[in-house]
């Protein structure tokens, strides 16, 4: 075997059997946090399969999921099903063969199950509406905020005997978390009136879960006071940017403030006129009546005698006056048409009533382009040279009692500009708290086991056996012990020492002979400090004997 291998082996035998339980069930519990760690800290992310779910689908879509070894998580609300990502079709493909969900908001679905035997018009229409308030209700759902929504709408109905035809209409009841409701609602309230035939938004009620109304009846944003402030915004809008474009080369962004109050007029005007011009004439008709007329008139008398009164006797005829006339007449009549103009104006714009412009300029600026030594006479004149200037921009009109007004003040620092805010670094900490969280974790986990577990381990196991430490022989601890003639040899030598040769013991020598302690109390000593190392000493030290 290798002479790592060996030491490890012999290593591990001089631990005993106490520390080598100790050493397995750190192993063991190393190994298990870092794969439960693991597990929890790399887990895959989910995606959102449906939500709005009954329970009774989520327990069916949680079988099937088990069933096809697909993993799945139930959101908290309990009405939601996530799948690891990268799974989802699969998952609403082969959900989509089971026939689930089944939740009561099914969209055009409901049609794949109608059969076309015994289906009576009604039960058509029924099912048409189910389906149409299901589709709404999934397309609500997708705006971002809304957790769920239901739909109810009532179609128009036109009946035999009734003159008047129902109008549709249609109610939303959703249930959001963090998001403006009202102006959701609105948007809800124009989804659904461009989703059904014939029904304008003033006609859609939207709730919330808990009962609130959100939105109902004329829609406020088409109110003519909405309307007004709406475009007197706009104007006011208009005139300011036309103040900025004018004065921004010139003093900078930061060295002016305008503010501007219009009022207008939005008042619906309707005008006609017709005009007649006598100068432009066309004939219309001629007409000619000619008349010529011949009269002649004689008359006859009788003249008075005794013979008219004589029975059966005629009167004799006389001839009386004779007259005759000759008359012409000519008529002539032309009709002309005169020409006429109608003028119909109809204006749903509006008018600007009265405007007023107020203007602040930063002094400041104005001394630096002028100068230091610049006089109030100076900084004056460019104030009404400014003023001239928007008066051009803004459409300043006196007749109109538009009111304009330019000051030169010293501005405060700090205030230039409207401040945008930024996402600082505790928003961007917060946004991903999550992340770091898990990170941090899985690296102090990573961490301590290593420290704590594998590093003791690892020295423990690769760490070379201890030589055991060579004690002197029998001669040298014999040749050690003092004895009576070395001593006296000592004394004589002190005594008379030649020139040159070793000197002899010093006092210190003695002192020191008699501090250290006798060769069997050193032996005690070690004994009580590694019982197994003197053994092993002792055995060296009987086998040199032996083979001596």
């Amino acid at each position: 075997m290798p002479e790592q291998i060996q030491s490890i082996i012999s290593n591990l035998r001089g631990f005993g059997v106490k520390r080598l339980a100790m050493l397995a069930g750190i192993a063991v519990l190393v190994m298990g946090v870092i794969g439960i760690a693991s597990v929890y800290l790399n887990r895959p992310a989910y995606d959102t399969l449906y939500v709005g779910l009954d329970r009774a689908d989520v327990n069916q879509i949680g079988l099937v999921l088990g069933e096809a070894g697909i993993g799945f998580d139930v959101g908290a609300d309990g009405t939601s099903v996530l799948v690891p990502a990268g799974t989802t079709a699969q998952a609403r493909m082969l959900l989509a063969e089971k026939g689930l969900p089944t939740s009561a908001n099914a969209g055009y679905e409901l049609f794949d199950n109608v059969g076309s035997l015994g289906l009576t018009s009604f039960m058509q229409q029924i099912t048409r509406v189910r389906a149409l308030e299901g589709e709404i209700a999934r397309t609500i759902q997708s705006i971002s905020g809304i957790k769920a929504a239901r739909v109810h709408i009532v179609m128009s109905e036109r009946a035999n005997f009734r003159r008047d035809e129902q109008q549709p209409s249609a109610s939303v009841v959703i249930r959001y978390a963090g998001i403006d409701a009202e102006k959701s609602a609105m948007s809800i309230r124009h989804l659904v009136a461009a989703a059904v035939p014939g029904l304008s938004a003033d006609k859609v009620t939207v709730l919330d879960s808990s009962g609130n109304l959100l939105a109902a009846g004329d829609d406020p944003s088409n109110t003519s006071a909405a309307r007004t402030l709406g475009v007197e915004q706009t104007v006011e809008a208009q005139i300011g940017d036309n103040i900025r474009r004018a004065l921004t080369a010139y003093l900078g962004p930061d060295n002016f403030r305008a503010s501007v109050k219009a009022e207008v007029n939005t008042d619906t005007r309707q005008t006609e006129e017709t005009i007649f011009d006598p100068n432009s004439r066309v004939e219309r008709s001629v007409q000619s009546v000619r008349a010529n007329e011949n009269n002649n008139q004689k008359q006859a008398s009788t003249l008075a005698s005794v013979e008219q009164n004589l029975p059966e006797t005629q009167a004799t005829a006389t001839d009386g006056p004779q007259s005759s006339s000759q008359n012409d007449r000519k008529e002539e009549i032309t009709n002309y048409e005169i020409n006429s103009k109608k003028i119909a104006t109809v204006s749903n714009g509006y008018t600007v009533t009265k405007m007023s412009i107020a203007v602040v300029v930063n002094q400041q600026r104005l001394v630096t382009i002028l100068g230091k030594d610049a006089t109030p006479e100076q900084i004056a004149k460019r104030v009404a040279e400014i003023q001239k200037m928007v008066t051009s921009a803004t459409g300043f009109d006196d007749k109109r009692g538009d009111v304009i007004d330019v000051s030169a003040v010293e501005f405060i620092d700090g205030l230039d500009g409207e401040a945008i805010p930024q996402a600082g670094m505790l928003d961007s900490i917060g946004q991903h708290a999550g992340t770091l969280i898990n990170a941090g974790a899985f690296i102090v986990v990573v961490f301590l086991v290593a420290f704590f577990g594998l590093r003791p381990m690892a020295a423990a196991l690769t760490a070379k056996a201890t030589p055991a430490l060579a004690g002197p022989s029998y001669e040298d601890v014999q040749r050690s012990l003092p004895t009576p003639e070395a001593s006296a040899n000592t004394e004589s030598a002190g005594v008379g020492a030649l020139p040159g040769a070793r000197p002899g013991p010093t006092p210190l020598d003695d002192l020191r002979q008699k501090i250290r302690p006798a060769p069997q109390e050193r032996l005690a000593r070690m004994v009580d400090l590694n019982e197994e190392r003197t053994a092993q000493i002792l055995r060296k030290w009987a086998a040199q004997e032996v083979a001596a």
